[in-house]
């Protein structure tokens, strides 16, 4: 029996709260709060109190360089907290989410081994030891629970730093945003651990509301048992803040009584929620104070930073950033989302706030807002800059937006040189490349074929634009790659567009606009996007003068560009065998993914040959590790079209076909509209229609079971 037992809520769409005018604004400001105390607390994590006092004294802002780390990192607070919330996509947004339904999606989303969690191993690290209760069969809340793992395993920290993403769905609603933190924790947690989870939801629930800190901790108390340790540790926490106004005093009396010493395991819940809650309180609400308080404590820095800053950031909106320090110009939205879901990788807190938003809209039967016709820039939010930043010239950007009455919108302004470029990442960039730490999985969202667009004004004076791309090269660094150069007339608006080049099989590394002008005149970008299928070859480059390179370590850039879920996924290279790709799987099945989940009508082939495997193919419409169609050829002599969904593997079509090993099969997949075909060799031998909603769009694949296999060059074309 689970040591949790607060009575359960079903979460009927019709009985959700309403969504407040300015929810997306302030799922914003949330999830730029988690994201901003992260960076500031992950340099530190682990850190003790005492350490932190002789080495850097407290900390009052970004300390990385200090510490010699970069400030945007890939952090598992924020990685956990976005990636689950797709289980609510993956269930057609049904708004009552069961804990299994979330358990899915940690087997969909998470690659083993590699991304989103410390994988400590089983009895050492929560998560980890949740993962393999499920993938060996065990179904949430059974999978976290105390009975199974033992209540030290289910009581450390992994649940509370999960629970923000969800705690945002339920503006105001402080019973049914604990409730569903209750089950999203059950998937790995229990006790202790569920009911600090439920009080971060019940607070960041009411923060959106007019609320006092009394009124937050009150609320986050309501929905857990009275008698239980993070309840008597709050009460214990609120009685000396009122008796002690020296939050140091009171950082020794929480050591003291809930420190490390007092539970067992690695980075138990009690001490580091007891850290949050001395914060909120001795901090007052305001920003930096309560940053440099939650910090300088020490323990699970990053973890309890986050957190704050989530909840800060949903009380106060943007106006709570504001202050004598510039938290968010450093940090640009931008942040590391990896998954399965490799497109996603890099992002920023604007998408990956609006993500949030249309999830609470369609959970309440509501249609998705699509801010600028859904352009995947919309600097839609003050002060939003969605990872732009000056990378060649002088000049500046800024985005004064709807908060100071202005239309949202980037403003890049022309310095001395007469010429400024600003970029944003769409990939890995350089310096991130072989970053040590967790598992930075991702792949571009932008490819060779489609149409980049902008909507702009020139302001001040006439400008010449160029819209240009960073493309990798055989040195793993990046050039420019650009548009033709348009004149704007001052005033005027006007929409600039170029259709991205053949990029020689590299990636590309982010996107921009060049700008010429006079000194202090500028360029205003409304939107910018990109549409249409990709038109590529995906294979191992060919400069025009090869060499043969020893292999850098942790491979190169036109490689990373795949989502690794493969036991061995090696490149040819200089002298090395000859194919592009070699996929090896030591059991069961092995995964690589390229593109992003907005590819809907494509084909995509590639030549296999199996040098010992039980059964290998291609994949499109990819979703996830169990989310996708497959044409699979396999030992057992025949080729099949397979839709996976979940646990679930249906054959929508099949024909007997010789598996002969070093035999090359030249095989090929479309998916257009509800209709699949599969070819071998340019002929049709498979065909099926799917006419559920479940696959309409994705990225493709490659599998190999159990075996080596031997890749060609990967085409990928619209269908």
């Amino acid at each position: 029996m689970s040591l949790t037992s607060v009575g359960e809520i079903t979460l009927n769409a019709s009985e959700l709260s309403e969504l407040p005018a300015d929810y997306a604004e302030r799922v914003y400001a949330g999830l730029l709060g988690k994201i901003l105390g992260v960076y500031v607390g992950r340099p530190v994590e682990g850190w003790l109190y005492s350490r932190i006092q002789e080495q850097l004294g407290d900390i009052e802002y970004y300390v990385h360089d200090q510490v010699g780390v970069p400030l945007i990192v890939v952090d598992d607070d924020i990685s956990g907290t976005l990636a689950f919330l797709s289980a609510f996509r993956d269930v057609d947004y049904e708004a009552n989410l069961s804990a299994e339904a979330i358990g899915e999606a940690w087997l969909n989303y998470a690659i083993y081994n590699k991304t989103i969690f410390w994988w400590g191993g089983m009895g050492n690290s929560t998560e980890h030891t949740a993962y393999l209760r499920m993938r060996d069969g065990v179904v949430p809340p059974r999978s976290g629970s105390a009975a199974l793992n033992g209540p030290v395993v289910a009581e450390q920290i992994g649940s509370q730093i999960f629970i923000d993403g969800w705690a945002m769905l339920f503006p105001g609603d402080p019973d049914r945003a604990a409730e569903l933190a209750r089950r999203a924790a059950s998937v790995s947690h229990d006790g202790e651990a569920i009911y600090a989870a439920q009080v971060m939801a019940a607070m960041e629930a009411r923060a959106f509301e007019k609320a006092t800190i009394d009124h937050l901790l009150d609320a986050g108390l309501s929905v857990i048992p009275p008698d239980c340790v993070i309840a008597r540790l709050i009460r214990d926490l609120r009685g000396w803040h009122a008796e002690e106004p020296d939050w140091r005093v009171a950082r020794e009396r929480l050591e003291e009584h809930y420190g490390y010493h007092a539970f067992g395991g690695n980075v138990h819940v009690v001490p580091n929620h007891g850290v949050i809650i001395l914060a909120l309180l001795y901090g007052a609400g305001d920003w930096s104070r309560s940053m440099m308080i939650v910090n300088t404590c020490g323990w699970d820095t990053d973890c309890n930073s986050g957190n704050l800053g989530a909840l800060l950031g949903i009380w106060h909106g943007l106006a709570g950033f504001e202050g004598d320090r510039d938290w968010r110009t450093p940090v640009a939205d931008r942040l590391f989302l990896p998954t399965a879901d490799g497109a996603r990788t890099t992002t920023d807190a604007v998408t990956e706030s609006l993500v949030i938003t249309n999830i609470a809209r369609r959970i309440r039967g509501l249609q998705p807002v699509l801010p600028k016709g859904g352009a995947n820039f919309s600097f839609l939010f003050a002060g939003s800059r969605q990872g732009f930043q000056v990378v060649d010239g002088v000049g500046s950007v800024s985005n004064n937006g709807s908060l100071l009455g202005d239309e949202p919108g980037l403003r890049i302004s022309v310095g001395s040189s007469g010429h400024v470029r600003v970029a944003s990442p769409t990939f890995v960039p350089p310096e991130m490349l072989n970053v040590a730490g967790y598992g930075l999985q991702g792949t571009p969202r932008l490819h060779p074929g489609q149409t980049l667009r902008a909507r702009l004004r020139a302001e001040g004076a006439d400008a010449q634009v160029r819209l240009t791309a960073d493309v990798y090269n055989e040195d793993d660094l990046t050039g420019v790659v650009a548009g033709e150069e348009r004149t704007l007339i001052a005033g005027e608006w006007a929409e600039v567009s170029w259709t991205v080049p053949s990029t020689g099989g590299y990636p590309i590394a982010g996107v921009g606009i060049d700008v010429k002008g006079e000194e202090g005149s500028g360029v205003f970008i409304d939107w910018l996007d990109w549409s249409g299928e990709p038109d590529i070859v995906l294979t191992r480059p060919q400069p025009p003068t090869w060499r043969a390179y020893p292999k850098p370590k942790g491979g190169s850039a036109w490689r990373r560009a795949w989502v690794d879920a493969m036991d061995l996924f090696e490149e040819g290279w200089g002298e090395g065998w000859p194919e592009p790709f070699r996929l090896i799987q030591n059991e069961g099945k092995g995964y690589v993914f390229h593109g992003p989940e907005d590819w809907r009508d494509i084909e995509v082939s590639a030549e296999f040959t199996p040098h010992m495997a039980d059964s290998t193919g291609l994949l499109v419409r990819v979703q996830g590790l169990r989310r996708h169609y497959s044409a699979v050829i396999s030992q057992s002599g025949e080729l099949k079209l397979v839709k996976t969904t979940g646990p679930t593997e249906v054959v929508l079509a099949r024909v007997d076909m010789p598996f002969e090993l070093y035999r090359p099969v030249a095989l090929a997949m479309r998916a257009e509209g509800s209709r699949l075909t599969v070819s071998v060799g340019g002929e049709v031998v498979l065909s099926a229609e799917d006419h559920e909603a479940t696959l309409q769009s994705g990225g493709i694949g490659l599998m190999c079971e159990r075996g080596r296999v031997a890749v060609g060059a990967v085409t990928v074309r619209p269908a």
